[in-house]
């Protein structure tokens, strides 16, 4: 009996751990596509492994709660083939293509849910429907793998790239376990997603504590090399993600961001970029603010400063004239006048 309460412990300790991490990655995502899918991802896992442990315990259970069970397992392909597709992208909107793509897994979803719902069809759900989510997971899987393997160089030299191969790599064992539980355990599918999110968690608190293998930082210059590649990284994450739209972006969170010490970033900037992170934040924002400020309809230069990520009019309009020469109002006065030059000429 005791062996039976630990069991369902360790099985249900990921279904509501993944609850909690799901809510907190969509908190903390603030718009950027890459950490709402991840949140996505784990919310459908958690919701389709919590299932796995009611039904072996309890196989009672209303079929309702086996049709989102099962209806969560069907998204979690999606979620991460779009969680790697998010990463590839030069822009964080998704494409036409891939806009389509999720419109009809909506409309399917919906439609098995409403018009084909598990009280009444338990032999559909049984022989038909849910071998094809179990296929369809694979699908995605494949494709998703396909995505890593294509974009392999880019990925490795990115951030992401070891999020989205641990991401990938725990889903496959997932999915792994739950095909082969008839030689198993139908609970070895949730035990197996407890320990991937226990071993991604301890993961990362040892890379934010500064226990992992990770060079520390030295007295020497960085080859260049190596510089060139960081810093390519770094110009697609903030191209990316635009962090340097956020006002409150220091050196340590883009530095936990990039998964590298804060020591090393500040070196590539200052000794291979020749500026420090505050001017490289600068920059990005005066570029930003250039853009806005040629915007039609005009904004309002507080506007301008808030979108561009600066914190204050004066910290705005002394950076953009440190930069420019000019201040905003008169760059915007001299790039309306240049084109209404350029129209009656």
């Amino acid at each position: 009996m005791l062996s039976q309460h630990f069991l369902f412990f360790f099985a249900m300790l990921g279904a509501f751990m993944g609850l909690g991490l799901s809510s907190f990655l969509w908190w903390r995502a603030k718009g950027e596509p890459t950490q709402r899918w991840l949140s996505l991802l784990v919310l459908a896992v958690g919701v389709r492994t919590g299932k796995s442990v009611v039904f072996h315990f309890w196989p009672d259970i209303p079929r309702i709660a086996l049709q989102h069970g099962l209806s969560a397992c069907f998204l979690i392909g999606p979620c991460l083939y779009f969680l790697i597709r998010s990463t590839q992208g030069n822009t964080p909107a998704a494409s036409r293509v891939d806009r389509w793509h999720l419109t009809a897994l909506i409309i399917i979803t919906v439609a098995v849910n409403l018009f084909l719902p598990y009280t009444g069809n338990d032999v559909l759900w049984r022989n038909l429907i849910t071998p094809g989510i179990n296929y369809a997971w694979l699908a995605y899987l494949l494709l998703a793998t396909v995505e890593v393997y294509r974009h392999r160089s880019r990925l490795a030299r990115s951030p992401s790239g070891p999020l989205l191969l641990g991401a990938l790599v725990g889903i496959w064992l997932i999915w792994t376990a739950y095909y082969t539980a008839g030689y198993t355990s139908y609970i070895v599918g949730a035990l197996s997603f407890t320990f991937v999110l226990v071993s991604s968690v301890l993961v990362y608190l040892r890379l934010r504590s500064g226990k992992a293998a990770i060079e520390p930082y030295q007295d020497r210059r960085i080859p260049t090399d190596e510089a060139a590649t960081q810093l390519q990284a770094l110009a697609e994450l903030m191209a990316r993600e635009r962090l340097h739209l956020d006002p409150g972006l220091t050196l340590p969170r883009l530095a936990r961001r990039m998964g590298v010490p804060q020591t090393r970033l500040s070196q590539v900037l200052n000794a291979d970029n020749q500026t420090s992170f505050k001017q490289y934040l600068t920059q990005l924002r005066v570029a930003e603010a250039k853009s806005l400020l040629l915007q039609v309809p005009m904004k309002p230069l507080e506007i301008v400063a808030t979108e561009a990520g600066f914190q204050s009019m004066s910290t705005f309009h002394s950076a953009f004239k440190k930069h420019e020469g000019i201040t905003p109002a008169a760059f915007r006065s001299r790039r309306s006048d240049s084109g209404n030059a350029f129209q009656h000429s």
